[in-house]
């Protein structure tokens, strides 16, 4: 069992930056893929980035548009995202998860019924 234990949101203003961190316990962070999804009030859940097992290959949402940055230190079994340049419309809870299959393409893990982990969330909330 791998659990996902996420820190780093908070309250912050349009234009600032956060960083998140997300840290499995039980697996290291290069056995898995590790997303990053959020949801904001009255919207489903959608994907953002993700950080694949093999090579550590990047793969990011349309909107994320060079902003934010995923990237894992295994040395601290760790994974981050870091958002810079926020905007209000990044406000939402935002999930940790990984997937322990190793997909053929990219494309599978923006789907969130190919995880099987997540973490419990953190809030990100940008203020105008």
């Amino acid at each position: 069992q791998v659990q996902l234990v996420e820190s780093g949101g908070g309250l912050v203003q349009a234009g600032g930056s956060l960083r998140l961190s997300c840290a499995p316990s039980g697996r290291t962070v290069s056995s898995l893929a590790m997303g990053w999804f959020r949801q904001a009030p009255g919207k489903e859940r959608e994907f953002v980035a993700v950080i694949r097992r093999r090579g550590g290959n990047t793969y990011n949402a349309d909107f994320v548009k060079g902003r934010f940055t995923v990237s894992r230190d295994n040395a601290n079994n760790t994974v981050y995202l870091q958002m810079n340049s926020l905007k209000p419309e990044d406000t939402a809870v935002y999930y940790c998860a990984a997937a322990v299959a190793d997909y053929s393409a990219s494309r599978y893990y923006t789907r969130d019924v190919n995880y099987d982990y997540w973490g419990q969330g953190t809030r990100v909330t940008v203020s105008s």
